[in-house]
């Protein structure tokens, strides 16, 4: 089957997420981020990766409020567009991961009740109103693994159901597809009920996707049960410039160093920003490389993955072998952007970490792209089987 699917893009950031769709051929209509040096930055990179802008425009401020647009000019605007799109046919995608400090362990945990808990249930009810053809939702796994959040989300799932969306949903992990970073999300994406019919997908009685309809392994190139089995190297005292062989029996592709020599940070356009403190050097130097187990100064192994690249709360990556924090193309590098995806030199150092931090690596986002492009292109037999929910 052709198709033309339309993006609708929300909680966009510098556009982690909407760069991996629109490199496996889905077409970024719209554009919404409340922030504007993320706006900002994602139509700077688009420049520079010679990237068409998007078709409806970029909205930040107060017409990028998800919280209020279920209502008003704007959301009477999407709407119109969401209609514009379906003139030719085209299949339109919702696609967003609101802000998730509410629902992570590291961070405020005030859950729904927080001001970004409540952006979650905004996104849904937009998603409820205009009723695009599918959607794909990203959060933290705290959402889907604590208690209390997890009740919540069960709640999203059955306004969703309600509204006509098929679901499935997995906890996937970033390194699975390439990226050489350990961070586990929760994605959950849902299809109008139509749409389904209309395939002879198979579902279950509880509106879920049944197991292998939506086949969510098909783009995971390093299963989670072996990427952890392998020899990685533990810590070593740090010395500065040291050189350090791979070690075998190891995916080098996994590595830290991979992926600097890979997007050759050193001569990156963002390789000089990185916070310069002016004490504390010594503390830098005195962490070993591959000690990730502290809260704040946590120093990245060359050929070891990274941990979650979360620069938020005090946390700081420390660089392998240099006395210093890692930078923003090495960030960009660990995030498994392209060698040529840049920010703005004149972004602040704090917005240039705090978006890449909230990003949905690359390489995750692309495989999510083609799965979903690889369900919509295919029939399923009939069946009624239960869903297995799995991290593998």
């Amino acid at each position: 089957m052709t198709f033309s699917p339309c993006i609708f893009s929300f909680f966009s950031g510098s556009g982690f997420l909407d760069l991996g769709f629109e490199t496996s051929g889905f077409n970024i209509v719209y554009v919404n981020e409340i922030f504007k040096p993320f706006i900002t930055a994602y139509c700077y990179s688009r420049e520079i990766l010679k990237l068409p802008q998007a078709e409806y425009g970029y909205h930040d401020g107060e017409a990028a409020d998800v919280s209020k647009l279920i209502a008003g000019k704007e959301a009477q605007r999407i709407c119109e567009l969401v209609k514009d799109c379906r003139k030719s046919d085209n299949i339109v995608g919702f696609i967003g991961g609101p802000p998730c400090p509410d629902f992570s362990v590291g961070g405020k945990n005030k859950g729904k009740l927080g001001d970004n808990g409540k952006l979650s249930d905004s996104y849904v009810e937009l998603i409820c109103r205009n009723l695009p053809d599918f959607f794909l939702f990203e959060n933290v796994k705290g959402l889907w693994r604590t208690t209390k959040h997890r009740l919540f989300f069960e709640s999203l799932k059955r306004k969703l159901t309600q509204a006509g969306y098929i679901l499935t949903e997995r906890l996937i992990n970033a390194i699975e597809y390439g990226v050489p970073q350990d961070r586990e999300r929760i994605i959950l994406v849902g299809f109008r009920d139509n749409l389904i019919n209309d395939r002879a997908i198979e579902i279950t009685r509880d509106n879920l996707l049944a197991e292998g309809a939506f086949i969510w392994k098909s783009q995971v190139l390093y299963p989670q049960k072996q990427v952890f089995n392998y020899p990685w190297q533990k810590c070593e005292i740090f010395q500065e410039n040291s050189i350090i062989s791979c070690p075998k029996g190891i995916p080098e592709q996994l590595t830290v160093e991979y992926w600097f020599r890979k997007n050759d940070v050193l001569h990156h356009p963002n390789t000089q920003h990185y916070f310069k403190p002016r004490a504390g050097i010594v503390k830098f130097a005195a962490v070993d490389e591959g000690d990730v187990s502290k809260k704040s100064f946590k120093r990245l192994h060359r050929w070891r993955y990274s941990p979650t690249a979360c620069y938020g709360n005090n946390e700081v990556h420390l660089h392998p072998y240099q006395v210093r924090r890692i930078s923003v193309a090495e960030a960009l590098a660990i995030q498994s952007l392209p060698a040529n995806f840049a920010l703005p030199e004149n972004m602040s150092l704090t917005n240039m970490f705090k978006t890449i931090g909230n990003g949905v690596p690359y390489l995750a986002s692309k495989a999510l792209a083609q799965t979903i492009l690889d369900f919509l292109g295919t029939k399923v037999k009939k069946s009624v089987q239960p869903q297995k929910f799995t991290t593998v």
